[in-house]
């Protein structure tokens, strides 16, 4: 008789929200509208909702709870200050500045830190992080692991940085030319892939050795830990709270969407040791997001953060979280669809190289891959292709990635295992009549982060 025996989320349904399936001319007609680009659909026009799992969480009763609580005071909220000892017991972090969303404190970071010239070497790079980089004049430098451009690969770490490459980038350009490594956890644009505490370890040796920081990006830094805790020797019988503050006391500050692990629908900060690099960060966020004590979220917000960080690293719920991917994940394996391996954390990404074989990367794969899902069933992806990366600066020609993939991104907490089975029978469907599907081609690009609003025809 078999030991292993069926769980459940750790939760119960208190509130619902009604969905309805429209027709399949009605979806024709939406993607068509939309420009075959997922992003540019209307939420009305959605059945299953998998863009993305930023700011589509669901709340608990206690997060809802909190936003009853806000001190609404323009300076020197409580909630600002209960939110600072939140973050300081959890992540380790001495300083804190709230913002908006993540992609505020990553760019009140780039503009204090990187200079014209200077290097950011970075486990992968992720859209709004690398544009931030560069805008400020930097240069990101991927140095993840070869095993992370290989979606077969089975390598359980496949976020660790190379540090035979990390190095040579140190030794070829010098230390004062890299003002820190940009660390994710986990890994978006590789499928949701962790990094290893001993892999971070060993950066941090390095770093130190050259003076050079460590910024984390620590978005799903919860869902790394629990992978850590799962696959790493040693961390076996270590918390998953345990694990988040061993990562974050590994780094010298963070970048944090609060979005994703910390299940807000809107809220971030950035996090740092340094205090001069907070006071400079303080000033800087007054000019572009709010006050020092809310910058950009309201009181009661802040106080749903609070909330949600707790939660976040509660064994229980990020088992059931990361099980609700693997549960998708292994249908699709059972169906036979190509998809990045092993299954990440936060979503199942589709290998759209692989499924649509026939199509040129030119031609947009994952894009029109993620538009003949929807069409399907109305569950609507996002592409993780030739479109997210952009062009060459130097050249203007499309960026190439090795990995072309579509995102089944879950949210926390919002859809129920018979959802994942209608998304597996979709994603089978199209699967099934996959060589008359055509490419599309580009018509309208906007110059910065594309697959945002980006417009396509089909062939």
């Amino acid at each position: 008789m078999s030991t292993e025996r069926t769980w459940a989320e750790p939760y119960k349904i208190k509130m619902v929200e009604p969905v309805f399936m429209t027709t399949e001319a009605h979806r024709k007609k939406a993607i068509e509208e939309a420009g075959y680009n997922t992003f540019l659909l209307k939420s009305a026009d959605v059945y299953i909702d998998l863009l993305t799992d930023s700011g589509t969480s669901a709340m608990s009763d206690r997060q809802w709870a909190g936003l009853m609580m806000g001190d609404e005071a323009y300076a020197g909220s409580r909630n600002y200050y209960n939110l600072v000892e939140t973050i300081q017991k959890y992540y380790s972090y001495k300083h804190v500045v709230p913002t908006h969303q993540g992609r505020a404190a990553e760019h009140i970071l780039s503009q204090i830190l990187i200079n014209e010239g200077d290097y950011l070497p970075g486990n992968m790079y992720f859209t709004t992080t690398k544009l931030h980089q560069e805008l400020a004049g930097g240069k990101f430098v991927d140095i993840i692991v070869d095993e992370a451009h290989d979606p077969d690969n089975l390598y359980k770490f496949k976020g660790d940085v190379n540090l035979e490459k990390l190095e040579a980038l140190i030794n070829k350009v010098g230390a004062n030319k890299i003002p820190y490594v940009s660390i994710a956890t986990t890994v978006n644009m590789a499928g949701g892939q962790p990094i290893s505490l001993n892999n971070l370890k060993a950066i941090r040796k390095l770093t130190n050795k050259h003076g050079i920081k460590i910024i984390h990006d620590m978005t799903r830094v919860a869902e790394n830990a629990f992978m850590i805790q799962q696959n790493e020797e040693g961390y076996e019988n270590k918390s998953t709270a345990e694990i988040v503050y061993e990562i974050c006391s590994l780094t010298d500050g963070a970048t944090m969407s609060a979005k994703k692990d910390a299940m807000v629908n809107i809220g971030g900060f950035l996090a740092i040791n340094d205090p001069e690099i907070y006071v400079k960060a303080q000033n800087m966020v007054v000019v572009y997001e709010g006050l020092h004590t809310y910058g950009g979220m309201a009181g009661r917000d802040m106080e749903a953060l609070a909330i949600g960080i707790k939660e976040s690293v509660q064994d229980e719920h990020i088992k059931a979280r990361v099980g609700q991917v693997f549960y998708l994940g292994a249908k699709l394996l059972k169906l036979g669809i190509p998809i990045v391996k092993p299954v990440g954390t936060h979503g199942i990404f589709i290998n759209a190289k692989k499924f649509l074989s026939h199509v040129q990367q030119s031609n947009f794969p994952a894009q029109t891959l993620a538009a003949e899902i929807y069409v399907d069933s109305g569950v609507r992806a996002m592409e993780r292709g030739v479109v997210s990366a952009g062009r060459n600066k130097e050249t203007g020609e499309h960026n190439y990635p090795k990995l072309e993939l579509v995102r089944l991104t879950i949210p926390r907490r919002v859809y129920t295992q018979a959802h994942m089975d209608v998304i597996a029978e979709s994603v089978q469907r199209v699967y099934e009549r996959r060589d008359s599907i055509k490419g599309m081609k580009l018509i309208y690009e906007p110059e910065y982060l594309r697959f945002f609003q980006a417009k396509f025809e089909k062939l």
